[in-house]
């Protein structure tokens, strides 16, 4: 039996509608968005395919000037929370989402949630133009709003006994985008203090995803890293990075020559079982395009992904990475087969254009395992 068939099998025994979830806090509508090379017509137009392309026509605009054109695509949920929220309620889990849709109102665009979804907002969302390249994604953001994302604005709209019902009750409370959340380390601090110790002894599952910290001083990295320590005593703590995230944290605790960190020249299972050790957390996952790859009781796995060079959409495949990981750790899958899950719902992600449903993850590892895709 091969590997990818192996976690087919254990998939077909498992029910994900049983599973409970809170997640938060961000919150965006993101706009995709073409940037145009060569335009032909009113209606049609080539456009700019690399991020390499961008750069050159903007270099050659220094001292100058030039106009370059935006095609919206579509408008659709955004954030790393949501995006993970939306992945999860394709499997029928009851998901409880507490965050930045919208206030008082919430989005419009937030209400395609699933049924099985239930939004608390308690401050207004973020806006993101998502600037899509075969070799990436540029996401511009507009984010003043998310200031209002903070503990005391939180027990505005779930009062503290219901916070502590909710998370006592969840197997999953993913708590992602610090990086743009600006008072996300005050809210954990808060959250460790105020509502931890009201929790039973039930381990449950606290994800983890920082979102391109690289703005953010390494003092406040730091801090934040330390902080989530204090989660452990009620959660087993899953960070999660991509790659570049990976070898800017390497490079901020000084694990690695800056250069090679900057270069990128450590090979991964170094930095990862580096970091493991470093953070002293329960599991850390690295999510790069072509493979992910995780640490557990310091022991290293990782897995090959379905990659395509010709992607249908590609904002979000790291939140639908995330979903698909915890998944499979919810599912009591080990971490090999959960890193599956994670490559195999992005790989599903980038080519459909949205998240598979438990039946058509299912389904797709199949396919895959008979290399159909």
């Amino acid at each position: 039996m091969t590997f990818k068939k192996q976690v087919i099998s254990k998939l077909q025994k498992k029910d994900p509608t049983a599973l409970n979830m809170v997640i938060g806090f961000d919150g965006f509508v993101d706009e995709i968005i073409d940037v145009v090379n060569k335009r032909s017509d009113s209606e049609h137009y080539k456009r700019v395919d690399t991020i390499k392309e961008l750069a050159q026509r903007i270099e050659r605009a220094a001292n100058l000037s030039t106009n370059i054109e935006l095609v919206p695509k579509v408008k659709k949920i955004g954030g790393n929370g949501p995006i993970m929220c939306n992945a999860m309620s394709e499997h029928g889990s009851d998901i409880t989402y507490i965050g930045a849709l919208g206030f008082p109102t919430v989005d419009d665009v937030f209400t395609s949630m699933k049924d099985n979804v239930t939004l608390l907002s308690f401050a207004n969302n973020g806006h993101t133009d998502a600037l899509e390249f075969d070799d990436g994604k540029l996401m511009l953001g507009k984010m003043a709003s998310l200031n209002d994302v903070t503990y005391d604005n939180l027990l505005n709209v779930i009062d503290k006994e219901t916070l502590i019902d909710l998370l006592n009750k969840t197997d999953l409370f993913a708590t992602v985008n610090w990086s743009m959340l600006p008072y996300m380390t005050e809210l954990w601090d808060a959250l460790i203090s105020h509502i931890l110790p009201h929790l039973d002894q039930t381990k449950r599952h606290l994800f983890v995803d920082l979102a391109d910290p690289e703005k953010r001083e390494n003092d406040a990295i730091k801090k934040a890293l330390t902080l989530l320590q204090g989660f452990k005593s009620k959660f087993n703590v899953t960070l999660g990075l991509n790659k570049k995230e990976a070898y800017d944290i390497a490079k901020i605790y000084q694990l690695f020559d800056e250069k090679a960190c900057n270069d990128m020249r450590i090979p991964l299972e170094d930095i990862a079982l580096s970091l493991y050790n470093t953070l002293a957390l329960d599991t850390l996952v690295i999510h790069p395009v072509e493979m992910a790859c995780c640490v557990v009781d310091n022991v290293y796995y990782e897995v090959d992904g379905p990659y395509t060079p010709k992607p249908k959409l590609t904002t979000g495949a790291g939140d639908n990475f995330n979903a698909g990981f915890m998944l499979g750790q919810l599912l009591n899958l080990d971490p090999k087969e959960s890193l599956l899950t994670g490559v195999a719902t992005s790989g599903f992600y980038v080519r459909e254009a949205k998240s598979p449903k438990f039946k058509e993850l299912i389904s797709f590892i199949k396919t895959w395992d008979e290399d159909q895709i």
